[in-house]
């Protein structure tokens, strides 16, 4: 039997947003595990893939598969993102990478547990169940050093900082001050939502990506350090 959610006395409205560069290896096969997911929901969806000049078919794939392309000229993870909440038109949000890395089958169940909870922002926890070699040794370092600063300097408690599937109501971000367009935004839109709106985290299965690893393990974590100071002790 299909499910029928009702937000505000209205059927709901999902916008899932995927930022891409280079992924026509992933991104045909993470929008058919959506289209899946949703098949037997009553859920309104939408899929944006927002692109930032890719050089091989992603976008053409991505279309193809039913999505809706946004270009985004501009470089940064942070950046992409804030485009794609702002072309959005679902009352949820909903994020994921292009790589098959997170688990799109559980996007049904993490919009039931938004409202059934009575929670506005949903974070997830990639060391609930990890995949063997879904994620280096460095790269496990460098989450725990990052998930234990952003707890101390900001006094909130999450698992994994650095999780790229989140799902939340899009009217909480007006009270967000989201100023990162790279890498760090990941981290940041927690501290925000943790802060500042009703949140939770729920550990999820991760995968091993498809594709080559477009991180650059010291510069983006260096980054993300540096960012978590200047957020915490700026004066703006």
């Amino acid at each position: 039997m299909k499910k029928r959610i009702t937000i505000w006395g209205a059927q709901l409205k999902v916008s899932i947003i995927i930022p891409t560069m280079n992924e026509e290896e992933s991104i045909g096969k993470v929008i058919e595990d959506i289209h899946e997911a949703m098949r037997n929901t009553e859920y309104q969806y939408e899929i944006l893939v927002v692109d930032t000049n890719s050089q091989d078919r992603t976008r053409e794939i991505a279309a193809e598969k039913g999505a809706i392309v946004i270009d985004e000229p501009r470089r940064g993870y942070g950046r992409a993102y804030k485009t794609g909440f702002q072309m959005a038109k679902g009352d949820i949000l909903v994020t994921l990478d292009a790589d098959s890395s997170y688990p799109a089958e559980m996007i049904p169940r993490l919009v039931e547990m938004l409202c059934q909870e009575n929670v506005e922002f949903i974070t997830t926890n990639r060391f609930g169940k990890i995949e063997k070699n879904a994620m280096s040794f460095k790269h496990r370092v460098g989450n725990w050093i990052l998930t234990v600063t952003t707890n101390i300097l900001f006094g909130i408690r999450v698992r994994d900082s650095q999780s790229g599937m989140w799902v939340f109501r899009k009217d909480c971000l007006s009270r967000m001050n989201l100023i990162s367009d790279g890498m760090p935004f990941s981290e940041e839109i927690k501290i925000e939502a943790f802060k500042k709106a009703r949140a939770m985290e729920l550990p999820i299965e991760y995968r091993k990506r498809i594709g080559k690893v477009k991180l650059s393990s010291w510069k983006d974590g260096w980054q993300n350090l540096s960012f978590l100071f200047k957020k915490r002790f700026s004066l703006h």
